[in-house]
Formats: C-alpha cells, sequence, structure tokens
C-alpha cells in the first residue's frame, strides 16, 4: 500500500468507529482502492488510524486486546492465529458497563481474562515466553470485551481488514484487580458467562492459547517487532475462553473466572 492508500484506509476506518444516532449498517468492505491485502498492511492501517480513533471521541490508547486466542474462538472466526487491536481510555470500563444495542452495527459481548502491566517489556533475544512476561503483569482481572461485527460478512472482508478495524473491539469492561499469582501456575481457572443468571457458556483460562501468559507473551513480541513494545501501565486483554454471546435481547451478562471476580454488562 502507498501512504497515500494507509491515510485515506486509515480515515475510513475512524470514520467508521464513530457513533452515528440510531443503528449503524454493517458495510460490505473497505472501499478495494484503500483495502489492505496483507496482515503488515492491515495492521499499518491499524496504526494510522490509531490518533484518528483517539481524536474522533474514543479517546487516548491505553492498551490492547487479541482475538482468537482459543479453540471456540478460532473455530467461530476461521482464523487459527491470534490477531491484536487497540483499547481506547473511553471505552474501558471498571466492574459494569450499560450498552445500547441500538449503538451498535451488530453488538456481542466475549469471556476474557485481563492484564495490567507495570514494567515495559521490549524485545526478548529469543522470544518471551509466560516466565518473562510475568514478572511485568500488576493484576490480573476477568474482562468481558465489547465486540461489534462492523462488516456484513468478515470471513468475506478478509483477516487484514479485520485487523485495520482493530479486530471487532469496541472497548471492556474490567472485573476487580486481582494480585499476578493467579497465573503463576497451569492457570486451570474455570470461567463462564452467564445471561439474566443463567449460564450461557464457559470454559477454562487455558483455553487461551493454553495458558493466558502465552497471549501476552505473543502480543509482547507482536509489538516489539512493530518498534512499539508493550509499556508500563496498559491494559491487555488476552481472548475468550467461548465464541462471541450475540446481543439479540435486554439482558443482565456477567462474566466470572473462580477466584477472580466478575464483571457485568446491562443490556438494552
Amino acid at each position: 500500500m502507498t501512504p497515500a492508500a494507509i491515510a485515506a484506509a486509515a480515515d475510513f476506518i475512524a470514520d467508521l468507529r464513530q457513533r452515528r444516532n440510531g443503528r449503524r449498517p454493517p458495510i460490505e468492505e473497505i472501499p478495494a482502492s484503500m483495502r489492505p491485502a496483507t496482515l503488515e498492511q492491515g495492521y499499518a492501517v491499524q496504526e494510522a488510524a490509531r490518533p484518528l480513533i483517539a481524536a474522533r471521541g474514543r479517546g487516548a490508547p491505553v492498551g490492547w486486546k487479541i482475538g482468537s486466542t482459543s479453540p471456540p474462538m478460532q473455530a467461530a472466526l476461521g482464523i487459527p492465529f491470534p490477531c491484536a487491536g487497540t483499547l481506547y481510555a473511553g471505552t474501558v470500563h471498571r466492574n459494569h458497563a450499560a450498552i445500547d444495542r441500538g449503538d451498535y452495527s451488530k453488538p456481542g459481548l466475549e469471556c476474557e481474562i485481563a492484564v495490567r502491566l507495570d514494567a515495559d517489556l521490549p524485545a526478548a533475544a529469543d522470544g518471551h515466553t509466560r516466565a518473562s512476561v510475568l514478572p511485568a503483569v500488576a493484576a490480573v482481572m476477568t474482562s468481558i470485551e465489547i465486540v461489534e461485527w462492523r462488516f456484513v460478512d468478515f470471513k468475506r472482508a478478509g483477516v487484514p481488514s479485520l485487523v485495520a478495524d482493530d479486530f471487532f473491539s469496541c472497548g471492556c469492561v474490567l472485573g476487580p484487580e486481582q494480585p499476578p499469582e493467579a497465573l503463576a501456575g497451569e492457570a486451570d481457572i474455570p470461567g463462564r458467562f452467564t445471561v439474566d443468571g443463567a449460564v450461557a457458556g464457559g470454559g477454562s483460562a487455558r483455553d487461551i492459547l493454553g495458558h493466558p501468559l502465552n497471549s501476552l507473551a505473543w502480543l509482547a513480541d507482536h509489538r516489539a517487532a512493530l518498534g512499539t513494545p508493550l509499556r508500563a501501565g496498559e491494559i491487555i486483554t488476552l481472548g475468550s475462553i467461548v465464541a462471541a454471546l450475540r446481543l439479540e435481547r435486554p439482558c443482565l451478562v456477567e462474566a466470572s473466572f473462580d477466584g477472580l471476580g466478575a464483571a457485568t454488562v446491562a443490556v438494552t
């Protein structure tokens, strides 16, 4: 992609992310003249779109989301590898959030583990491991990621376009902070979604790339390779243990992991 095409795609993505009055229909595809064709191009567009999205109401970037990290999500997406997107200050909530389905094209929720860093994670000579990233973790949390299908058919849109558009991300709700020792072992921590009190799916934290910290290690290597390593203070949501919950009606959704607490979203 030329610099002009990247800039045009970034502006298109930033406009797509702005809220409208009433429900916004999903789009078919990014226009061909500015559509990324490779993952590298997708991340280049994401990078260029980041300050535009921030300036158009989402607030400063405060961290990252990782998607397609568990068997249920990889099967649902048809994408057998992780992908990363951006979290913005104006879309990160604590403990509880209320969302209106009319503000989204096609909204959904995901049941996740998140971490907050208190140290940088620069490039590692032999790549990061879960042991090398754990000392940088300040806190572990249950998280509900808020996602949105902004394309009519995300498989037709293609992975580079999904990456350019922050891989479905709309924000997250973080539960209470727990000590990093919660992830020091094998992380076989049961978790589940409930909808109006009824269990709607579950699994284990280990479903996230075999261990949630493997997901963090992947992101640390990914960001270092792009020249922007992970920094102290950033929030990272590490991936969902269940396929995304599509929101078809008003409800109260809770995500919880044993010993980590819960986060909730009220949907109208």
